[in-house]
C-alpha cells in the first residue's frame, strides 16, 4: 500500500463509522463488530489499495477467525455502494480508494508499475467547466485518468 499522497481531507459532518452505520441502517443492515473492524483499518490512512492488501493488514483477524475473506469483500462492495470508496479496474484487478472525506481528484497511472499519481487542477475544471457551459451540461462530477509511464520506469529503460 502506498503512502505517499498530497491532497487534504475535505469536511465531512460524521466520521466513516457512523456515517456507515447510517448507511446501513437505511437498508436494514447492523454494523457488526467484522463490519467495524473493516472501515477502521480502510480509513486510518488514505492510500489505494485492492482486496488481497487489505486482507494482508487485517490477517491476524482472519487467522483468529474474527473476520472472513467473504465479509471483507462484502463489506468493500457495501463502502462503494454507499459512496465512501471509489472501486477502480487497473492491472486486471480492482482498486479502492477513498470517496468520502476525500477532495475530488484525478490519477496519472503508470501501465509498468502500476503508480498512482493524484492531482487536483484548477486549470482542468476551467477547461472543463467552459466545454460544460458551450453544450448547456451541468457538471456534477468528474474523473480523468491518465496512462503512461513514470518517470522511474523510463529511467530503467
Amino acid at each position: 500500500m502506498a503512502k505517499t499522497f498530497s491532497l487534504a481531507s475535505v469536511p465531512v459532518q460524521l466520521p466513516p463509522l457512523a456515517r456507515f452505520a447510517q448507511f446501513l441502517e437505511g437498508r436494514g443492515k447492523r454494523l457488526t463488530q467484522q463490519r467495524r473492524l473493516i472501515v477502521d483499518q480502510v480509513f486510518s490512512h488514505h492510500d489505494h489499495f485492492d482486496a488481497d492488501e487489505l486482507m494482508e493488514h487485517l490477517q491476524p483477524l482472519l487467522a483468529q477467525r474474527q473476520l472472513s475473506r467473504p465479509t471483507i469483500y462484502r463489506t468493500l462492495s457495501e463502502l462503494v455502494e454507499a459512496g465512501m470508496l471509489r472501486a477502480m479496474a487497473l492491472g486486471g484487478r480492482n482498486v479502492y480508494e477513498h470517496q468520502y472525506g476525500y477532495p475530488s481528484h484525478d490519477h496519472l497511472y503508470c501501465q509498468v508499475c502500476n503508480k498512482l499519481i493524484e492531482f487536483q487542477s484548477a486549470e482542468l475544471e476551467k477547461l472543463r467547466d467552459a466545454v460544460a457551459r458551450r453544450h448547456r451540461f451541468e457538471v456534477l462530477s468528474h474523473r480523468m485518468f491518465v496512462t503512461g509511464v513514470c518517470a522511474d520506469c523510463r529511467g530503467r529503460r
